[in-house]
């Protein structure tokens, strides 16, 4: 069994800044949306049985009472942020598991249901879909893997090394250091990637390094380490058969009908019929 958990909220993005391209700014009002569910379609068509998508159904996260300047939503387009709700509603109405996060992100689903799924001897196989260097950390061997569609990448724990220079296990010490722009934390002023993998390698986490090290950047370094760290605790799911899909629910037609988009209610009932055959 191949576990496949997909980043809801980086799709939704990719998708729509895609259109982009091709809509000359006149966005439909769920363009998105219909991109990410015929992604998700696409990867059941293909074999994937076990799926799960975990969105942010608000930006702001526990993280944001941590450090003032962890990312928000501000800034994000109103079209957009407009499809964020409908992406989850139709997910689960296409009958794929769906983890709305509020106070964890879906950053952490992604995480929590990664080590729920490692912990089924029946799991062959956790792949987990976006390019977020954050997920590095959640990278097991060759069992638990990272994909990145952009990249079109597949990371190992061999990969991660070879991408960030540290094993993922340090990928939180590592990004605490370098920072994460997108996240919104600096890291520490004067250590770039490979000073950060040099330290990381000969002493290990942040914490074993010498005091003298850091100075008193330390404490800094130890709360961007806690925003990078993944929490992995979410209640997402009791059995990976929860994450098998079976086909769409009877509301997936009026979905299908609202968003103009008649082909993936098509689609679904006929990859329903071959899963079931």
């Amino acid at each position: 069994m191949i576990v496949h958990l997909v980043d809801g909220t980086y799709e939704l993005f990719r998708h729509f800044y895609g259109l982009r391209r091709f809509n000359k700014g006149k966005d439909r009002p769920f363009g998105a949306v219909i991109g990410v569910l015929q992604t998700l379609l696409q990867m059941i068509e293909q074999g994937a049985t076990h799926v799960g998508v975990a969105t942010d159904h608000v930006i702001e996260s526990f993280r944001n009472r941590i450090w003032a300047d962890y990312k928000t939503g501000e800034g994000i387009e109103p079209a957009l942020l407009a499809q964020f709700h409908p992406l989850e509603e139709a997910l689960t109405a296409m009958g794929v598991a769906v983890w709305p996060m509020i106070e964890l992100e879906a950053d952490d689903a992604l995480a929590s249901a990664a080590r729920i799924a490692s912990e089924d001897r029946r799991v062959e196989k956790i792949c987990i879909w976006t390019p977020d260097k954050d997920l590095a950390q959640c990278v097991r061997g060759d069992r638990v893997v990272q994909i990145d569609r952009r990249g079109k990448k597949i990371r190992d724990a061999d990969g991660v090394r070879e991408k960030f220079g540290v094993k993922p296990l340090l990928i939180p010490d590592f990004l605490a250091l370098v920072g994460d722009a997108a996240d919104g934390y600096p890291g520490i002023s004067g250590i770039g990637s490979v000073t950060a993998a040099r330290l990381l390698n000969r002493y290990g986490a942040i914490e074993d390094f010498p005091p003298s090290l850091l100075g008193e950047r330390r404490d800094a370094a130890l709360v961007f380490k806690d925003l990078a760290t993944l929490r992995t605790d979410a209640p997402l799911f009791r059995d990976v058969e929860e994450l098998r899909w079976r086909g769409p629910a009877s509301a997936f037609a009026s979905f299908t009908e609202r968003m103009q988009a008649l082909r993936l209610l098509e689609r679904s009932l006929k990859a329903q019929i071959a899963l079931e055959r």
